[in-house]
């Protein structure tokens, strides 16, 4: 089953809409691993006032709002 990961921050409330926009278009495909770029530097430092943003990998899929099509493209591809 594919892995994705959304970055993300506590309260953000975009990261919050994109998650719940996301469950019913991977159920069963994917899993998302929320990751909190609040304590890491690096991950701060890259995508900051971006998130929430969904990747696989290295490879981004989605921003805020969610790229529906990009997405279910990256999961059929897969």
């Amino acid at each position: 089953m594919k892995r994705l990961y959304l970055y993300s921050r506590p309260g953000c409330h975009l990261c919050e809409e994109l998650e719940a926009a996301l469950a019913p278009l991977i159920a069963g495909r994917a899993v998302v691993d929320v990751v909190d770029i609040s304590d890491d530097p690096g991950l701060e430092r890259r995508y900051g006032w971006r998130i929430p943003v969904l990747t696989d990998g290295e490879r981004e899929v989605s921003e805020f709002p969610l790229d529906r099509d990009s997405l279910l493209r990256h999961l059929a591809a897969s």
